[in-house]
């Protein structure tokens, strides 16, 4: 089946889940940005900061791929407010703790409420793409992208002057989150009384083998794909203090710098995986990004901010381009495969970052970018990838 007419994409939903997806995403990554003050102000370890990340990102790998399962059988317009609800007051609880084992249940609250976020958001901006699926899925990833992004910038201006309790000022953008969202649930409500079936680009006829190597495949370059995502949005900061000696608000301004390349990136794959499809994406991206990951070590400030930059806009061009790949090689199973990996980027992320936090504290930060440096070569797998355009059914 062909792509739909572009007239048939609905901007505004698309335009709202993405909105719902910065602010998401900007929760989250405020926790990762204000990692420096909370590692001075409660006397933290690294391993006790990846615990932190590991707490929000799995506690989020673990419910994605069921929440996904469920509402693929029945589907819940309205979740995706109660999700935000949950990010809301993990915000707040993160902005009072008074101990550390509080901070672990604020991310974890932060993470249970991105499990019930994405699953049912992702099938939304797929059900609103009129057939352009690279392009939804790109607008709403870039959405997380840029709330990545805004965390450490609004950390940087807002948290680390004010202090802790600051962070309580951002429950009122997630209330505004949940006001959009609970318009998206009403568009949702309507879409499905109406009966209406999202298009497909193809009508996938491959052998079930052959369709759960490629799902294993593309795990694993999610897989490889955040491990390296997470050395830097988790312990960058650290890396630039620690090497060039920048203060904490210059590490959080580079932060952004590269998060903000990160959504370019996002942007600009989506788009060109429906003109020339997604597996050229995701070979552009996984192998392309190579040398640059290769010469971060040894590079100094000036190259470091200029290799950082077009790490993150290579590496974030292929998620888009996965998760639409995955989702036509099992169709009607769009929540499950959007929180598996969604849920495995969340979960390999935060395991990793959990590991990199015990090398960085037994042979240094310096350590963690020399043995990252060579994850890209795992984009090899790529190979066995079937193409798409062989298995239409016209």
């Amino acid at each position: 089946m062909g792509r739909a007419p572009a007239d048939n994409t609905a901007y505004a939903v698309i335009l709202a889940v993405s909105f719902g997806h910065l602010v998401n995403d900007v929760m989250q990554s405020l926790l990762a940005a204000i990692y420096p003050m909370l590692k001075v102000d409660y006397g933290l370890e690294f391993w006790q900061i990846g615990l932190l990340t590991m707490m929000f990102q799995v506690t989020a790998s673990l419910l994605q791929p069921l929440v996904g399962f469920y509402t693929d059988k029945r589907p819940m317009p309205y979740s995706l407010p109660v999700g935000m609800t949950s990010t809301m007051c993990g915000v707040i609880t993160l902005a009072y703790a008074q101990s550390y084992p509080m901070l672990l249940l604020g991310a974890g609250l932060i993470g249970i409420g991105s499990a019930i976020f994405h699953p049912e958001s992702s099938r939304v901006a797929r059900l609103a793409s009129g057939g352009r699926f690279g392009f939804a899925q790109s607008m709403f990833q870039v959405g997380g992208n840029c709330g990545s992004a805004l965390g450490p910038l609004l950390a940087a201006f807002i948290v680390v002057p004010r202090g802790q309790t600051s962070v309580a000022w951002f429950a009122l953008f997630a209330f505004v989150g949940m006001l959009v969202l609970s318009w998206v649930g009403r568009w949702y409500s309507g879409y499905r009384r109406a009966g209406k079936r999202p298009v497909s680009h193809y009508l996938v006829s491959l052998p079930r083998r052959k369709i759960v190597i490629a799902l294993v495949v593309l795990a694993m370059l999610v897989f490889t794909k955040n491990i390296y995502m997470a050395s830097l949005s988790s312990y960058y900061t650290f890396y630039v203090i620690h090497k060039f000696g920048v203060s904490v608000q210059e590490s959080q301004i580079l932060l952004f710098i590269f998060l903000g390349s990160a959504a370019v990136g996002t942007f600009v794959g989506g788009p060109i995986g429906d003109r020339f499809g997604p597996k050229f994406v995701i070979w552009f991206s996984i192998l392309g990004v190579l040398p640059f990951t290769l010469a971060l070590p040894y590079a100094d400030l000036f190259w470091t901010r200029i290799l950082t930059v077009l790490i993150g806009l290579i590496l974030a061009s292929a998620f888009s381009a996965i998760v639409v790949f995955a989702q036509e090689l099992v169709p009607g199973r769009v929540g499950m495969i959007a929180g598996i990996f969604f849920g495995f980027a969340f979960g390999m992320g935060g395991i990793a970052a959990a590991v990199l936090g015990v090398i960085a504290d037994a042979k240094g930060i310096d350590y963690v970018y020399t043995i990252c440096s060579f994850l890209p070569l795992l984009g090899l797998l790529t190979i066995f990838l079937p193409s798409l355009k062989d298995t239409r059914n016209h």
